[in-house]
């Protein structure tokens, strides 16, 4: 039996009278309700809709109260009062404003307390009116859990004769979580559809159906990640990390006994690689990366901004496993300290960070910041993040490395035809972003001489740029003194905090 089905038949027996249960799953909730009902001594389940009013129950009674909620309110009092019944309400939260209804409800509430009769109220969103929190209790009801997916699968298998290698059908399992059981199903029968069976690129329809639930938000942005870690240059003290992680939201780590991973927090100096990273764990480990952009969570009505936190934190954990990548959140958080906005970002800040603390659900939260004096102290604290990256300049050999990533891309062939060693040693203080751009304007100094660039053009235009080690000279040492007294781990190898900034 479910978590849900034992909450909800723990209600019945309790007789709580009026429950809310926001999901999108309507049908699948129904029949959880009926097996419930018929759990708890058979009960009567009636079923309403505006549209079509009563479709279940006494035959007589069927089309009852069409287009009237509130005779459909009134039709529970008519049903005896010894009588064991669950009434089902679709779509009722849209008629809780009205004064008769709500009045109506509360009147039920009162009475039913002495009767086996349950209003069980199915709507898409919470959406209660102050007048009826106080006699609506609200159950959530989950999206379908590995099991539940996984027999779904195997039943669509058996049904067309076909099988999956246990490696495939846990992958497909777990990039199923988080949605429907009918959107799962659609995807399984345009597979079939498609060419006749499930196959491994069958994983990428599954992720463009998290795109669809995405796109219907406003609030997080589905993000194409196609960056891999052999991308990056440099970190490897990062990248191994992260590589021995590649498996731990497999149902393997699960027996093994692996919590799932929690999030990183990459600290740094701009144009290090922070974003790539975010960008390349998504890819590497196969999950939709989600980005962030808390500036969407503020609203202007009281309230409201709360609300869309808590409703970015269910959608992250509806589309687990995946990867939410909030980039800057130094910016984000500034304000938490509850000035000047009457609390609000304060009150967004507890809800975010509590929820770091305490999530079981497979979210890997990255998050960067540049200015480690606008975080506030709380989001440092041990158990909000697995590991805290300080993620510094390139040195001399990582500079190369990331030469050599960039110009593999840009000029495949021609490789050997620049002094990889010389670009690097040439660029001090030069950071990620700095040696791509450098990149960009060689190849516009060779466009324009209708020739490639070459190792000269990189250096004419590296000569030409200032880069951010020298501008901001002094936020960099901030952050690197505060790096080399231990509050955070090195993404490098080799250690370059003690090199000196050259001017």
């Amino acid at each position: 039996m479910t978590q849900f089905s034992q909450e909800f038949e723990l209600l019945l027996r309790s007789r709580y009278p009026l429950i809310y249960i926001p999901t999108l799953e309507e049908e699948r909730v129904e029949q959880t309700i009926k097996q419930a009902a018929k759990t708890q001594g058979n009960r009567a389940v009636y079923v309403w809709d505006f549209v079509e009013g009563y479709q279940e129950g006494n035959p007589n009674d069927i089309g009852m109260a069409t287009r009237n909620p509130l005779q459909g309110l009134e039709f529970v009092e008519k049903v005896p009062d010894s009588t064991p019944a669950i009434f089902i309400f679709r779509d009722f939260h849209r008629f809780l404003e009205d004064i008769s209804i709500s009045r109506k409800i509360r009147n039920l509430a009162r009475r039913l307390k002495s009767q086996p009769k349950n209003l069980a109220i199915i709507a898409p969103q919470i959406a209660i009116p102050e007048d009826l929190s106080e006699v609506l209790t609200v159950l959530e009801f989950p999206l379908p859990d590995r099991d539940t997916i996984s027999t779904e699968v195997e039943r669509l298998l058996t049904a067309t004769g076909h099988r999956l290698e246990p490696r495939l059908l846990d992958e497909m399992v777990r990039s199923f979580q988080g949605l429907s059981i009918e959107r799962i199903r659609r995807i399984l029968a345009k597979a079939i559809a498609t060419h006749g069976e499930l196959q491994p690129d069958d994983v990428e329809l599954i992720l463009e159906e998290k795109r669809q639930t995405i796109r219907q938000t406003q609030i997080l942005d589905f993000y194409p990640a196609r960056e891999n870690i052999s991308d990056i240059g440099g970190l490897d003290n990062l990248k191994d990390w992260l590589l021995r992680r590649g498996g731990a939201f497999s149902e393997r780590a699960r027996q093994y006994g692996l919590p799932y991973p929690r999030g990183l927090l990459l600290v740094g100096i701009q144009g290090t690689g922070k974003s790539l990273t975010a960008k390349a764990i998504a890819h590497h480990w196969h999950l939709p990366l989600l980005r962030l952009d808390v500036g969407r969570l503020f609203a202007g009505l009281v309230g409201e901004s709360e609300s869309r936190t808590r409703q970015m934190i269910q959608l992250a954990e509806a589309l687990a496993p995946c990867v939410l990548w909030i980039d800057e959140i130094d910016k984000a958080f500034a304000g938490a300290d509850g000035k000047g906005d009457a609390g609000t970002t304060s009150r967004v800040f507890g809800t975010f960070i509590t929820w770091l603390a305490e999530k079981t659900s497979p979210v890997f939260v990255v998050a960067t910041a540049n200015n480690i004096q606008a975080l506030p102290p709380e989001i440092l604290r041990k158990g909000r993040f697995d590991e805290i990256f300080f993620v510094g300049l390139p040195n001399q050999d990582e500079r190369k490395a990331i030469f050599e990533v960039h110009l593999t891309k840009l000029r495949p062939q021609g490789l050997k035809n620049y002094d990889l060693s010389r670009l690097a040693y040439e660029t001090p203080d030069f950071s990620g972003a700095e040696i791509e751009q450098s990149l960009i304007e060689a190849m516009h100094i060779g466009f324009s001489q209708n020739r490639d660039f070459t190792t000269e053009d990189i250096l004419e235009a590296a000569s030409q740029m200032v880069p951010l080690a020298r501008t901001a000279r002094d936020q960099i040492q901030l952050l690197q003194d505060w790096a080399a007294a231990g509050k955070a781990r090195m993404a490098s190898r080799q250690d370059s905090l003690t090199r000196r900034l050259q001017g």
